[in-house]
């Protein structure tokens, strides 16, 4: 008894290729350590993320999260892409795949980016605000000063487990 399955082409060499090199793959949004380096600080853009995406106790700054909520905002957008590079998978299309998860990545980015501009975080202190008055800025607004944290976030698409 036949099935009724007739099989035009075999692509499923190809679509396991295809999975492999996805499912390697990461969409990591935040400052790179190699991209972090700043003019006014000792410290970098990275590390100034992370302080204020956790807050520091010890140096009396409280957590300011914008990473993580940022990307959280961007999940509607981001989803349809990331089932897109899913679907391109399983047409053996890992170009396609490859271009979903880096638009889902500056999706993500840029609204990291808008969440730091438009958030109700923990008001600067005083000290904080003299501090930038005394340096000719007249901002208030936490997470902005330069500009150069916000500028500095980005995102990469690699392979999973990669050191870079």
């Amino acid at each position: 008894m036949k099935s009724g399955v007739t099989i035009r082409a075999d692509l499923s060499g190809k679509i396991l290729q295809a999975l492999k090199e996805v499912g390697k793959k990461d969409v990591l949004v935040g400052i790179p350590e190699g991209k972090s380096e700043r003019d006014d600080s000792d410290i970098g853009n990275a590390a100034i993320g992370y302080i204020n995406e956790n807050g520091s106790p010890a140096q009396n700054i409280p957590a300011r999260p914008h990473l993580v909520p940022g990307v959280r905002k961007a999940q509607s957008e981001t989803l349809p892409l990331l089932k897109s590079a899913a679907q391109s998978i399983l047409t053996g299309d890992s170009a396609a795949a490859n271009r979903s998860l880096e638009q889902a990545g500056t999706l993500a980015a840029n609204s990291v980016k808008s969440f730091i501009t438009d958030a109700e975080f923990v008001p600067l202190a005083p000290a904080t605000i003299r501090n930038r008055l005394s340096r000719g800025r007249t901002g208030d607004k936490p997470l902005i000063d330069t500009g150069q944290y916000r500028r500095s976030i980005t995102y990469v698409v690699r392979d999973k487990n990669a050191n870079s």
